[in-house]
């Protein structure tokens, strides 16, 4: 009797920071598949908070509860490291119309170069919303932005800022 060939699929992002969003789809796809690989990758184009080595310990301590998700940091083409690992599919989240059209071009293209399929899975309607960028953008005024992350990231925002990240102290009436 032959083994069916384990079914390995890559999570890609920058993840900076990661959020509830991204942590819902990893549970999610990690029950679709034997193993998921989240690719912490570099985009030289995006500005970050957190360096990638950081960006994986986070995503490692978050997912230590989740024995077929480990976690990888790359550079070059996502396809590129797909096929490296030997992994079938690359995992994608969609949260609205926009990340539909941008990530079908994508897979599209991923396909016809790389030969590499892609799988959707729609966001949780409490995570539509949530960018990491609009995170990072809600921490650098000094909002709160522990509902949109774990815990763990609220810290490490807080101790790579000088600003407060979940106070609003400086929207208090001065006596």
């Amino acid at each position: 009797m032959n083994a069916q060939p384990k079914r390995v699929a890559v999570f890609p992002g920058t993840f900076d920071p990661i959020t509830k969003g991204h942590l819902d789809i990893i549970e999610r796809g990690r029950l679709l598949f034997d193993e998921l690989v989240v690719a912490v990758g570099y985009n030289p184009d995006k500005k970050v908070l957190f360096n990638q080595q950081e960006r994986a310990e986070i995503i490692r301590k978050l997912t230590a509860d989740m024995p077929n998700v480990r976690v990888e940091v790359f550079t070059g083409l996502t396809v590129h490291f797909v096929r490296r690992i030997e992994a079938e599919v690359m995992l994608r989240g969609i949260r609205n119309s926009s990340d539909l059209q941008f990530e079908f071009q994508v897979a599209l293209t991923n396909r016809v170069v790389a030969g590499v399929e892609t799988v959707f899975i729609m966001t949780n309607p409490d995570f539509a919303f949530t960018s990491s960028s609009l995170i990072k953008q809600i921490a650098a005024m000094g909002g709160d932005v522990s509902a949109l992350v774990p815990e763990i990231v609220v810290e490490a925002m807080k101790a790579k800022t000088a600003a407060p990240i979940t106070t609003d102290d400086h929207l208090k009436e001065t006596p």
